[in-house]
């Protein structure tokens, strides 16, 4: 299991979820994937694809959705499943944004070297690409108010 926990100052979990939740739009801001698509809602139960620049289209599931809070996805790889659990939690003028990768089952060796451990090591470009999207469009929302 690998963890990253960094702060973001100056704006809410609203911002940040507005972001997570555009799943369509995610590789407008991280530019190591190709494309995801979201089927349906932002939600439990609901699948999304995803393509990382280099690497085969991946089918993920929703399996927890607390908005403004946090969401829990799945991976499913040949014995072993990864999950991705996103957390924010609001503070004093900050989110404390945390995310944990973790592997399970046979293969899990396996896949941690080939593909988690990667997940794992773009966790800071990812996040500081995230709070970059939630503060441009937090910006945009603050200049079109009257």
């Amino acid at each position: 299991m690998i963890s990253y926990s960094p702060r973001a100052e100056g704006l809410s979990a609203a911002d940040l979820w507005r972001v997570w939740a555009d799943v369509d739009r995610w590789s407008q801001w991280q530019d190591d994937i190709d494309f995801a698509r979201l089927d349906g809602a932002f939600a439990k139960g609901s699948m999304f694809r995803l393509k990382p620049k280099g690497g085969p289209n991946v089918k993920i599931e929703i399996l927890r959705c607390d908005p403004h809070r946090n969401f829990i996805d799945l991976t499913r790889f040949p014995l072993a499943h990864m999950y991705g659990s996103h957390d924010m939690i609001e503070r004093d003028g900050y989110v404390e944004l945390t995310t944990t990768v973790s592997i399970e089952g046979p293969l899990a060796f396996l896949w941690r070297r080939l593909v988690a451990q990667g997940v794992a090591d773009s966790l800071p470009a990812q996040t500081r690409a995230l709070v970059a999207r939630a503060r441009e469009i937090a910006a945009g929302r603050e200049r079109a108010r009257p």
